[in-house]
């Protein structure tokens, strides 16, 4: 076995051989690491060091090739132009209420970043708070969030540069619409909790990295601070800290009473975590560790005095809802408000004096209602079959608002008054397609083991179903995360261009609690990529496609998922888009935050580990083949997955192709792992995915 992995890698740094396309020169190196007994070359090792000249000249030379191979497709102009008329569409956040005003964002359609407005009522022309599109001159600087001080007057607000997860705190002036003096740095992965008397807040900051290397050293050693405004950041004082436990992660809140500051400890992406309180009222209190066990993940929702109310998964896979006393705080002691059911609990607030509940149905939602006794009330009744989300609010508030979408529905949102159990339409996009032009629907997959898998199907009513359908099958597969139904104009182009769109809930997610989660996960990672296969084998014996018009796409954990799938099984796709990727499997955790990820993943540094991760490491398993056409798709200022990552697997499936597809990298510059994207550069990205998938699946652009 061993032999047999030391070939696979070592033969990936042969030249490719049948390639239509002269690739720029990708020396590989001779690193090679011994890996508990097991020597693993690494030829593109080089490629880590992202300030390095010889990287630089790399990056050029791939984006140089990629631009002149998209720019030769034709039909880009008609497609940016369809494209963009679908974007230019107006877009409302969901309003919040704080201190006496509405606060809500907005894009009037190719606004680059959505502009935050305010206003004593809805009923009134509202105020521009803060416009992110004149801190830059590209829109490459985001709005990445904000917290209103309970007196109304203040706004913490944070912005991130080019797509980093680092962002920076600043405090506005609502009245005058002026910054104060206040600067914080080193923020990242954090919120801003007001204490209740609107004098300061709460946030975590890293220590501040060696020059240059912001982009890839290792996020540890987080710690809680209290900011008062008007005072220079190193005058914070420390709240709360874990010097044994450098990897550890921290979030702190205020309660709505502001009696309670509540510390979430974190131990990576694992959904177990500890859950710690400070009595504010107390100024000589210490930090009470609550729930210390990491047994299982515990989510505070609100505190009827000294009862908080926790959503848990101890013991309930799909979550339930329990109140602990402060006073008698053990597990004995507790009174389940709200059962296990059926669905998935997702999240739980509590609005006007109710617990609204938000619960997966096979991935569509549901809302729940009950009494602060777990008493159960009628369902809130929704637009249709989809995803909503917000119901956000104050516990004496009767009003609240809610995002409602699906694939066919661009997000609209309603007003619901939670007295009377209704929703009114509070503002809808005026969209430039017919909906009833299109159809969606939801199969389940028998996967390799027998697991039933869930399965969105999308596609224009007109379509004939005959096997020669270009098709985008899309998914994630991990880290709890559930895909739901939910509207995109870069899926409608999709559509319009004669495609089907597929999304798969594959296990790894959350959509069917925590035992879905972890049937996905570790050494169970595989039933992920055989839950993906089976969609894809679906989807060609019955008709939807063919192998030579399916394409793969996935992002960050989905980049992970399509490299895997590619190398495992190359002709089953015409075309793969692996984004963001975690694709080297063994160096994943020395960089930035990826150290959380181990408990997603596994430890590379233990045996058992390591030979299931290098079993599917999707940059260790390349070997010479006919690949399908692929564009590896990162950003040079994605500080979460290092582009190193897409790097190392562009250089290698490059001299691993024996066929004649196409294997380019396509390199995003000035953005992130994703969020707070200008809109030029999404439309401008999507426009070449889609140009990329019409060469290579053999279709022309045209609407």
């Amino acid at each position: 076995m061993r032999k047999i992995i030391l070939l696979a890698i070592t033969l990936n740094t042969l030249t490719a051989r049948g390639n239509t396309l002269s690739y720029p020169d990708s020396k590989p190196g001779e690193t090679v690491d011994t890996l508990h007994g097991i020597r693993v070359p690494d030829p593109y090792r080089w490629l880590e060091d992202l300030n390095s000249d010889q990287t630089a000249a790399w990056v050029k030379a791939q984006s140089s090739l990629t631009n002149s191979y998209l720019d030769a497709i034709p039909g880009r102009q008609v497609l940016k132009n369809h494209l963009t008329k679908l974007w230019n569409v107006e877009r409302l956040g969901v309003p919040s209420f704080e201190g006496g005003s509405y606060f809500f964002s907005k894009n009037n359609g190719l606004q680059n970043q959505s502009v935050l407005y305010s206003t004593k009522s809805l009923d009134i022309e509202p105020t521009v708070l803060l416009d992110p599109n004149t801190l830059s001159s590209d829109g490459t600087v985001a709005l990445k969030s904000y917290e209103v001080s309970p007196d109304g007057k203040y706004l913490a607000y944070s912005t991130s540069a080019s797509g980093s997860d680092w962002v920076e705190w600043q405090v506005r002036e609502i009245s005058s619409g002026k910054d104060l003096s206040d600067h914080l740095k080193w923020s990242k992965f954090s919120g801003a909790s007001w204490s209740k008397d609107s004098k300061g807040f709460y946030y975590g900051r890293f220590p501040k990295p060696k020059g240059g290397d912001e982009m890839i050293a290792k996020n540890i050693h987080k710690k809680i601070y209290y900011h008062e405004i008007g005072t220079p950041q190193d005058e914070d004082l420390l709240v709360y800290e874990r010097p044994n436990k450098p990897k550890q992660g921290l979030y702190a809140w205020v309660t709505e009473d502001g009696k309670y500051l509540l510390i979430q400890v974190s131990q990576g992406t694992d959904t177990k975590n500890g859950l710690f309180y400070k009595d504010l009222t107390n100024p000589t209190s210490k930090v009470i560790e609550l729930l210390a066990d990491f047994d299982a993940s515990y989510d505070f929702i609100t505190n009827l005095g000294s009862n908080f109310i926790i959503r848990t998964d101890l013991n309930s896979p799909k979550q339930k809802v329990v109140s602990i006393d402060l006073n008698a705080p053990i597990s004995t002691q507790w009174k389940t408000i709200i059962p296990e059911s059926k669905e998935t609990l997702r999240s739980v607030s509590h609005i006007g004096g109710l617990f609204i509940a938000n619960y997966l149905k096979d991935a569509p939602t549901e809302i729940r209602r009950f009494k602060t006794d777990g008493r159960p009330l009628p369902p809130v009744k929704l637009p249709g079959l989809g995803t909503a989300t917000g119901f956000g609010g104050k516990s004496n508030r009767n009003e609240t608002f809610y995002y409602f979408t699906s694939f066919t529905s661009p997000g609209a949102v309603y007003r619901y008054d939670i007295a009377r159990n209704a929703s009114t339409l509070f503002k809808a996009p005026k969209t430039q397609f017919d909906r009833d032009n299109y159809e969606s629907r939801q199969i389940f997959v028998t996967s390799r083991d027998g697991t039933k898998i869930p399965m969105f199907i999308v596609y224009k009513k007109s379509l004939k179903l005959d096997g020669n359908n270009p098709t985008l099958l899309y998914a994630y597969g991990g880290f709890n995360i559930s895909l739901r139904p939910s509207y995109s104009p870069a899926t409608i182009a999709w559509l319009d261009l004669g495609g089907i769109y597929v999304m798969a809930n594959l296990r790894g997610g959350g959509e069917y609690g925590e035992e879905w989660h972890e049937a996905g996960m570790k050494l169970k990672k595989q039933n992920v990529f055989d839950d993906f296969i089976a969609c894809a084998e679906h989807l060609i014996s019955k008709k939807f496609t063919s192998s030579k018009k399916l394409s793969i796409a996935g992002g960050s954990n989905g980049g992970l998922l399509v490299g895997a799938c590619m190398v495992q099984r190359p002709e089953l796709y015409g075309a793969c888009l692996p984004a963001v990727g975690v694709m080297d499997m063994l160096r994943f955790h020395k960089f930035t935050i990826g150290w959380a990820w181990q408990a997603e993943y596994g430890k590379p540094d233990e045996l058992d580990d390591f030979e299931n991760l290098l079993k599917y490491s999707p940059y260790h398993n390349l070997k010479p083949n006919n690949y399908p056409a692929t564009m590896v798709i990162t950003s040079d200022h994605d500080d979460r997955v290092v582009p190193s990552h897409s790097y190392k697997f562009a250089a290698a499936l490059q001299s691993a192709q024996n066929g004649p597809a196409p294997t380019l990298i396509r390199i995003e510059s000035k953005a992130g792992h994703g969020a707070g994207t200008p809109t030029s550069k999404r439309i401008e990205a999507i426009v070449d995915k889609y140009a990329f998938l019409s060469k290579s699946l053999g279709f022309q652009i045209r609407f």
